[in-house]
């Protein structure tokens, strides 16, 4: 069975049909001489309507940042860099150089967690009752475990938990301003340990 070939009256009716229809996807426009086309029309571009005030969406644009490295316990120098000054500026930096000479020492070394809590709390009230401004407190750096369990344990446990205990009372009240010591006074495994005046 044959094609029939159009009219010229269909082909024309056909034109003015098209000129009034919007292109759809792959739609099939036949030429004049009525023959029918080889392949399909590519598709229309949709037109992007951009509201005023909002910003066009590209893709990506709202992807997530990328996760931050676990940190779950920031290191005591560290967190104690982070603490706002609380004595003259000038003698701050002489005790960060370890220029000030300490007026009393306390050492924690071997000390089991309750036994040093005691051993801190009557040191520091006691210096701060004799006048004493600068001491040292003396924990370690701890040693590494040789089996660490599924959840990370903090090296050092007196280095963790002294800078907790002077800021807590009865302490916090003498204390005016902590800070890791300098290398010639033990660096990460000492404390300088400012006091304030007693009344």
């Amino acid at each position: 069975m044959t094609r029939r070939k159009l009219s010229k009256d269909e082909i024309e009716l056909w034109h003015k049909v098209v000129e009034h229809a919007e292109r759809m996807p792959k739609a099939r426009v036949l030429p004049e001489d009525g023959s029918t086309p080889d392949r399909p029309l590519p598709k229309p571009k949709p037109k992007r309507e951009v509201r005023p005030g909002l910003e066009p969406f590209t893709v990506g644009s709202r992807a997530a940042l990328p996760p931050h490295p676990h940190d779950l316990k920031p290191s005591p120098a560290r967190k104690l860099a982070s603490d706002p000054l609380r004595m003259d500026e000038k003698a701050y930096r002489r005790m960060k150089r370890g220029k000030l000479k300490p007026e009393g020492k306390l050492d924690l070394h071997g000390m089991r967690v309750d036994a040093a809590h005691g051993a801190l709390n009557r040191f520091i009230l006691s210096a701060q009752a004799s006048g004493k401004r600068l001491v040292l407190v003396i924990t370690g750096k701890g040693k590494d475990r040789d089996e660490p369990g599924p959840m990370p344990v903090p090296r050092g446990v007196l280095r963790h938990q002294v800078p907790q205990w002077l800021a807590l009372p009865p302490l916090s009240q003498a204390v005016l301003q902590v800070t890791p010591a300098h290398i010639s006074h033990g660096g990460e495994g000492a404390y300088y340990v400012y006091l304030r005046r007693g009344r």
